[in-house]
């Protein structure tokens, strides 16, 4: 297939990371805030892998049905959904005919990076299409040979080829051909005949999902499989010196006792059997120090650790350095992914393959480390990847599949292996809590001269697997934890943003939408008190700050429809009232107006009216449910999530404890506007988080006089 520029550009990119970097270092802050401007761009959604052979991608059976291998997988935002409307605009095929599952790595088609980021519909939008679209065009040529007649006088409708009063279907036309040509590839279908793209298509995982068909990665079995149990520390910073197994042998069930350099587990009949041997076992556990929850938070400030000037524009320094500056602080805690479904897998390792079942967010670097572990070829390892039970960041590193791999290696028979609940817990990598710092000065009309956000962190995007150990001394900031860092009203004339990076002795690490929660939580709290201060309406304050270029028009066009649609009131009604927040996060600006009523010390979310501009929508009925999971999620997180450190041990340890958004606490109702601003889709799954917690804590603000500056908000 001839390559198209996008694919030219993108692979160039990919060859020249090192160089990047390295330009990165060398050049310092201007370019490296250049790098956090375009990690926060729409640019950074494109997909990354190969994209050079449609039939790798489709299998076609005589029935005439179509099965699409996606090497990214579904985390339940519906992504497998809009990729089956893409595929059947070009492929000319119906929704119905055309079913699609996660493409096994012995399939070839391996997605180099991962399933994260909003990324998927955004980054298939080309490439998916121009696939179809040469698929389409391959049947066409052997369906023209078949009908003997020209390929320019056949055409594709509905899974079928019809050309010289005669037809086949797509199954018809596979039948015997092993020898396909791929041509150039086609012009894409133009946006005013889609019949797919852009309807609310219902999704493709509905029954199975209702009717509870095994699809996660709990569900996989495999015959005459074995259960293993791994001994995990439940302490921060434990370090494993070895384990005392003399009491297990002999247990009920007990097949056999794997002690490796780093772990130590037990393989027995059953799940209940290993679990009861492995409480058994005495491990030896190495700690350096007693961590407590005031440990963290002492570490976790503005001005500790390695800080970087991620944004800079005009003097804010020196505007800032005179009388009459406003500052504020914000708070975030450490939070947990507390998804439903634990880590585990179900490996078989025989001895010249190995088959790994798994809901995974990172397909490829999980074979290479299992294949790694357990002296194999990567290509005699295959991983296939299931739904996925939640994510949000959780499985974007998948460690655990190399234990269950060494463990069926050990024993020469399948092996299921997963943490518990309290495991899970413990050993996630968790939300990094934050620190802000913000300050501002008004002119005389009311308008910030100049505004400041400094912040503080633990690991996002550092010390991840993901990324490479140096990045940290390239980049200067991390990536992740700036996600919403920026001050993104440009009007201002002085403003920048400072990131300090802090090292915990936890992990923490990738979470759905990064660090914008935290971040857009301190800045838009902080313009709703400038506004308040400055007297003035606090949307059309922000509106009155934004630059007049396509990013700020593109937001203000969000920020004034959520305002109508809601029917903004800045005094609250007696026990009610309104707060509003907007951001913009991978090229994706979105606002909440949030109605927000006080009882006594709880704080009631009755509505909320959000409008997003994702670009396009390629399935409007999806995005809104993205909106309505992720204001949801990003409400939970603001108003209930919290763990703490006591004596080294992360906690709460299961549901209940560890508080949570429950369905009494959602709003009666959600009101979500899409607005296509562009012609092709941007990031979804995320951006709708961001502006929650200020939008609600703004709202509290006005009924109270409280500023609630730290989440998860409480009342004093």
């Amino acid at each position: 297939m001839a390559i198209s520029r996008r694919k030219f550009v993108v692979r160039t990119l990919l060859g020249g990371t090192g160089v990047m970097l390295g330009a990165a270092y060398l050049g310092r802050n201007s370019i490296r805030r250049s790098i956090y401007e375009m990690a926060e761009s729409p640019d950074m959604l494109s997909y990354m892998g190969d994209v050079s052979d449609p039939l790798m991608w489709f299998e076609i059976s005589n029935d005439n049905k179509v099965v699409l291998h996606s090497p990214k997988v579904e985390m339940g935002q519906g992504s497998f959904t809009s990729m089956v409307q893409m595929a059947a605009e070009e492929l000319e095929m119906d929704i119905e005919q055309i079913s699609i599952v996660h493409a096994e790595t012995s399939t070839g088609n391996i997605d180099g990076m991962s399933t994260g980021g909003s990324t998927t519909v955004a980054g298939f939008w080309q490439p998916l299409r121009e696939l179809s679209a040469t698929m389409r065009e391959m049947l066409k040529i052997e369906g023209a040979k078949k009908l003997g007649v020209e390929p320019g006088d056949v055409k594709a409708n509905r899974g079928t080829i019809s050309g010289g009063g005669k037809s086949l279907t797509y199954g018809e036309i596979v039948d015997g051909v092993s020898d396909w040509e791929i041509p150039e590839t086609p012009v894409l279908k133009d946006p005013k005949d889609f019949k797919f793209i852009g309807k609310p298509i219902r999704r493709v995982d509905v029954e199975d999902k209702v009717y509870g068909t095994p699809m996660f990665g709990m569900d996989a079995s495999m015959p005459d499989m074995l259960y293993g149990a791994v001994v995990r520390p439940d302490r921060i910073g434990a370090r494993y010196n070895g384990a005392d197994i003399s009491k297990v042998e002999g247990m009920p069930g007990v097949v056999k006792i794997v002690k490796e350099d780093d772990f130590v587990g037990v393989v027995a009949k059953s799940l209940v059997e290993a679990e009861n041997a492995k409480r058994v076992i005495k491990v030896d556990w190495k700690t350096d120090r007693n961590w407590q929850t005031s440990d963290i938070e002492a570490a976790i400030q503005v001005g500790k650790g390695d800080s970087m000037v991620i944004q800079k524009t005009g003097d804010t320094e020196g505007a800032l350095d005179s009388e009459g500056v406003i500052m504020a602080e914000y708070k975030s805690p450490i939070g947990a992914h507390a998804q439903l479904e634990p880590n585990g897998a179900v490996a078989h390792v025989e001895s010249d393959k190995a088959t790994i079942i798994m809901s995974t967010q990172v397909i490829n670097m999980t074979r290479s480390e299992v294949a790694e572990r357990i002296g194999m070829d990567a290509e005699k390892v295959n991983i296939v990847p299931t739904y996925l039970g939640g994510g949000f960041g959780r499985r974007l590193h998948t460690p655990n599949a190399m234990q269950a791999a060494v463990m069926s290696k050990a024993v020469g028979k399948p092996v299921k292996c997963f943490f518990n609940r309290k495991e899970e817990f413990q050993k996630d990598t968790f939300r990094p809590p934050t620190h802000h710092q913000l300050k501002a000065k008004l002119d005389d009309n009311g308008n910030i001269e100049a505004f400041e956000h400094s912040f503080a962190s633990g690991d996002v995007m550092f010390n991840s697997a993901l990324v490479p150990g140096f990045a940290g001394t390239v980049l200067g900031a991390d990536i992740g934890a700036t996600r919403g860092a920026r001050v993104q009203y440009g009007a201002i004339p002085n403003h920048r943003a400072v990131s300090w990076h802090v090292s915990l002795p936890f992990a923490t690490s990738w979470w759905r939408s990064l660090g914008l929660l935290a971040n857009t939580f301190a800045i838009e709290s902080f313009m709703d008190e400038l506004a308040i201060k400055a007297g003035k309406d606090p949307i059309q304050f922000r509106l009155d700050h934004l630059q007049d270029d396509e990013a700020g028009r593109r937001l203000k066009t969000v920020i004034e429809k959520a305002r109508d649609m809601a029917r903004y009131q800045d005094k609250a009604n007696g026990n009610s009232a309104m707060g509003f927040a907007c951001s913009t996060d991978a090229g994706t600006p979105c606002a909440h107006v949030a109605e927000v009523s006080v009882e006594g010390k709880e704080i009631k979310v009755n509505k909320v009216t959000c409008t997003m501009d994702p670009g396009f929508a390629v399935n409007p009925d999806q995005v809104k449910a993205q909106c309505e999971g992720s204001i949801i999620m990003g409400m939970s997180a603001s108003m209930f999530e919290r763990m703490y450190v006591d004596d080294s041990q992360l906690r709460p340890t299961i549901y209940g404890p560890y508080k949570m958004a429950l369905m009494r606490h959602a709003p009666k109702e959600i009101d979500v506007e899409i607005i296509n601003g562009t012609g092709k889709p941007g990031a979804v799954g995320e951006p709708p988080l961001g502006p929650i917690g200020a939008a609600i804590a703004n709202a509290v603000f006005r009924i109270t006089g409280q500023r609630l500056r730290e989440m998860p908000l409480t009342l004093a």
